[in-house]
């Protein structure tokens, strides 16, 4: 049985706090111009992030370690029906919201949230819930293949490609293929670990490649991006804009960084400078020595998550971790390589830095989950 007196991995929770940090810092300077223009008040997106994401987000993270995980293992099913249910209101008029071509939030009038940033939570619950129902505990920790798997691998695929079904209708329609990419990401390495036939992952893979060339023939504005990615100079005034103006910003940096609350690309030149391309502004303020910086908090956050996963006590606990992992690393991954433009554009947050209630709840509410689970040692 796991035992609750062990403590959690506090070199995670220290990791966690440097990120918050350093993601108010910037926040305070890159928010304080729109901030001042907008509502007269320099620091109004600042005092809203506090009050609307990190405190409800640190209340939300600490109750989530004290839960004991058989509570979230329960629920997990009506917990993902009930986001299912949020995600499909966004398409709804005065209900949902529409922001730049994309239905992504919900308006409640005295708040705004958006499901999809909670469903990546909900999801790997589920999912850790429902590989876990499928397999033996005791073979899952020999690495051995689980009866349950081979006698109904048929069912298991067929059935994870269903859920993967639902969740991408939902997201191709709103569109949101960023978060879509996350969540296939998370799921497929989920599946992987899960000790599921090989042949299987592979088929996975296929399938995603063939849903991306079929996403990419029915909307042509996806080839376009596609095509600018490729050759930024394609449309620098257009679709191009962004990327050049994130490259500006990065390299204008140089070694050692303009200062911090010293950027210039903040003063209208970079779109979304605040949420998706805050990496950018980040790079520029403290340069090439403060990504790295960056980059190595989130691979010491990976190291950390993959060595609770070594030490957790049960499949359930495992597969949880490996999600939570998994999600913020890809995520945090993807924001940075599509700002340096290894990747395309997402329009993804950064974990803990970008502006944003919802992904910043979501965030440290799965820490919280994470360090539970960190505090449950087999």
């Amino acid at each position: 049985m796991a035992r609750n007196s062990k403590h959690p991995d506090y070199i995670l929770i220290g990791t966690i706090l440097i990120l918050l940090t350093l993601g108010i810092l910037i926040l305070s300077g890159v928010s304080a111009a729109l901030s001042q223009e907008k509502f007269g008040n320099t620091f109004f997106f600042l005092k809203h992030q506090l009050l609307f994401g990190l405190v409800p987000g640190l209340i939300l993270a600490f109750i989530l370690f004290k839960i004991r995980l058989d509570f979230l293992k329960k629920w997990s099913p009506i917990l993902l029906l009930i986001n299912i249910v949020f995600v499909g209101l966004v398409f709804l008029p005065k209900i949902g919201s529409r922001f730049f071509g994309s239905s992504r939030w919900i308006n409640l009038g005295i708040f705004s949230f958006q499901p999809t940033e909670i469903l990546k939570l909900t999801f790997i619950l589920y999912l850790a819930t429902w590989l876990t129902s499928r397999a033996k505990k005791e073979n899952f920790r020999r690495r051995e293949i689980p009866n349950k798997f081979k006698k109904n691998f048929s069912q298991t695929f067929i059935a994870f490609l269903v859920i993967i079904g639902i969740i991408s209708f939902l997201l191709i329609a709103q569109p949101d293929i960023g978060t879509l990419g996350v969540i296939f990401s998370i799921s497929a390495l989920m599946y992987f670990s899960a000790n599921t036939l090989l042949w299987q992952n592979f088929l996975i893979i296929f399938t995603a490649l063939g849903g991306l060339i079929l996403l990419i023939r029915t909307k042509p504005y996806r080839l376009y991006r596609l095509l600018v990615f490729l050759n930024p100079e394609f449309d620098p005034l257009g679709k191009g804009y962004q990327i050049k103006q994130a490259l500006i910003a990065i390299g204008s940096g140089g070694i050692f960084g303009l200062g911090l609350g010293m950027s210039r690309q903040k003063f209208g030149f970079l779109p979304h400078s605040m949420s998706d391309a805050i990496f950018a502004i980040f790079a520029e303020e403290t340069g090439f020595i403060g990504s790295l910086i960056l980059i190595f908090l989130f691979l010491l956050f990976f190291w950390r998550g993959i060595k609770i996963v070594k030490n957790s006590s049960d499949m359930f606990s495992q597969l949880i971790a490996i999600g939570i992992s998994s999600w913020i690393v890809v995520q945090a991954f993807t924001n940075i390589g599509s700002m340096i433009g290894v990747l395309p554009l997402t329009g993804i947050p950064l974990p803990f830095i970008s502006y944003g209630g919802s992904h910043i709840i979501t965030e440290l509410a799965a820490i919280g989950i994470l360090l539970n689970v960190s505090k449950n040692k087999s």
